[in-house]
């Protein structure tokens, strides 16, 4: 048996490995050593020999309350991924599955790896987006950004800047393929009416590293919007800069959250440019996304707390106060959907893909609310 994490996205240490049914495990921290959460491993010379990974150090994670009830996931072909039996005792993650095959990969959710990002990105050049480089990383890879549409209002929607969030981008997968699809009606009525600055993955270095949530230098970019700059988040520094010479009249930050069970908005409520416009813009594009995929709800999410949603070194907030504009953060669940579960796969990178292409039916019902 052979535990093995170098590759892109990898994270697991090792403690023993002796013993197949008490494989002791633990997580890396991220640079910056204030987050840990996400694990991918593969585990090979094991066909039908029973497993039980021990993850020691759970309790320690950045959100170890988003254990209970989590299960992780598997997969022999890195295509499918389905959901292992796992527990949360002792403050440790128990994992068990016996594989029927010779190497089975596990992880925190289903990754989307760098070299599926390219695929992304070609894909979407091929299919007609305009594709740029916004800026460099700190471990110098590209960020990459994407202009679809040649309307008069500038929609931007960014994901990843959490990069074990990787729900993030299989959804971006799905928002693409729907609003690149020249046989779209709606897409086609979208993009004369607005111009879409698609930037999928904000944080390529920690997706590669195996980060939960920091970028290369240690940095958390959804706490890096009020300041941003080159030595630490170039990312989020490059992204505002753009947004500064497009302007901004919606914006779309895409998520993922470690503890609830559902599909919801945050907006900006807390910031001092907050406007009945504001509001009802909200409130109309929830209500659309709820009908258009029932897998987004609008009962269940943060605490109405107006306070933390000031705080102005986050996306959402920065970003609508900046451009007195509807900002909102999309979240979606490592677990499962409470209302709407799947047993075998919890939530999982199709669905994903399907809330974000119905997210195209949420922008068309507030479009023409947007200025100019």
């Amino acid at each position: 048996m052979h535990v093995s994490a170098a590759f892109d996205s990898g994270n697991i240490e090792v403690v023993d490995a002796s013993d197949p049914s008490a494989v002791r495990l633990r997580i890396r921290k991220d640079a910056g050593g204030d987050h840990m959460q996400w694990f991918h491993f593969r585990i090979s010379g094991v066909r039908d020999v029973p497993l039980t990974l021990v993850i020691e150090n759970a309790k320690d994670c950045s959100y170890p309350e988003a254990w209970p009830g989590y299960q992780a996931v598997a997969s022999t072909d890195r295509d499918t991924w389905f959901r292992v039996d796992t527990t949360y005792e002792g403050g440790a993650l128990r994992i068990t599955h016996t594989p029927d095959a010779d190497a089975i990969w596990f992880a925190y959710f289903a990754p989307y790896s760098h070299e599926r990002h390219q695929d992304l990105v070609a894909d979407a050049q091929s299919a007609g987006a305009r594709l740029e480089v916004l800026g460099r990383t700190v471990d110098g890879r590209d960020l990459d950004a994407l202009t679809v549409g040649e309307g008069p209002r500038a929609i931007w929607v960014i994901a990843r800047q959490h990069p074990g969030e990787s729900m993030a981008e299989w959804w971006m997968e799905g928002f693409l393929a729907r609003l690149l699809d020249a046989d779209d009606a709606l897409a086609r009525r979208l993009k004369s009416k607005a111009t879409f600055h698609v930037v999928p993955n904000m944080n390529p270095d920690g997706s590669v590293r195996g980060h939960l949530r920091n970028n290369a230098a240690g940095a958390n970019l959804n706490r890096e919007w009020e300041t941003p700059t080159v030595e630490r988040s170039p990312e989020v520094k490059a992204v505002r800069d753009a947004m500064d010479a497009t302007g901004v009249d919606l914006c779309l930050d895409v998520h993922g959250d470690e503890e609830l069970p559902y599909n919801f908005v945050a907006g900006a409520e807390g910031i001092p440019g907050w406007t009945e416009r504001m509001a009802t813009l909200q409130k109309t594009f929830c209500a659309a996304y709820e009908v258009a995929d029932p897998d987004f709800q609008t009962v269940h999410g943060y605490p109405d707390d107006h306070s933390t949603r000031a705080n102005m070194t986050l996306c959402t907030t920065q970003i609508a106060q900046r451009f007195d504009c509807l900002a909102m953060t999309l979240e979606q669940p490592f677990k499962d959907t409470a209302d709407t579960p799947e047993l075998i796969h919890g939530w999982s990178p199709e669905r994903a893909k399907r809330l974000g292409a119905a997210v195209l039916d949420a922008f068309a019902a507030v479009i023409d609310g947007l200025r100019p």
